[in-house]
């Protein structure tokens, strides 16, 4: 009876992480669509800012970025190259590896993340907060 409890207990904490996640990504989506972009692009362009070298150079093969955003490499390649015809990242060939793919922030791209990364952070803040406390 005491692990039909837990295993309850559990499969109700993982179905509200998974309501948190799904109630966020929504927010994200939502206040983002106004700037064209989507809760995964803008993931993508945080990662790209966060990891990007002093000389603006490429930072991440695409194979790295999708196993970061937990995406699958097509809808990843997919959604890179809405960002590239939207002038936000550019694709270089890996100089090490020429079957790679290197991504990078365009000055566009970092300038429109520059700009959203506080609203980002603060839907992040809102909808993460009070559920991170109550626990």
């Amino acid at each position: 009876m005491a692990s039909n409890r837990s295993e309850q207990a559990l499969v109700e904490q993982w179905r509200e992480i998974l309501a948190l996640h799904a109630r966020t990504q929504c927010e994200l989506d939502r206040v983002l669509h106004g700037h064209g972009l989507c809760a995964s692009d803008f993931e993508v362009l945080d990662l790209l800012a966060e990891a990007a070298p002093a000389d603006g150079g490429c930072a991440y093969r695409v194979q790295e970025i999708s196993e970061r955003v937990h995406l699958s490499q097509s809808a990843l390649s997919r959604l890179i190259g809405r960002l590239e015809k939207d002038g936000l990242v550019e694709r270089a060939m890996c100089a090490e590896d020429r079957r790679g793919v290197r991504v990078a922030l365009t000055a566009k791209g970092r300038a429109l993340h520059g700009e959203l990364r506080p609203v980002q952070r603060a839907v992040l803040s809102r909808m993460l907060a009070g559920e991170l406390s109550s626990r």
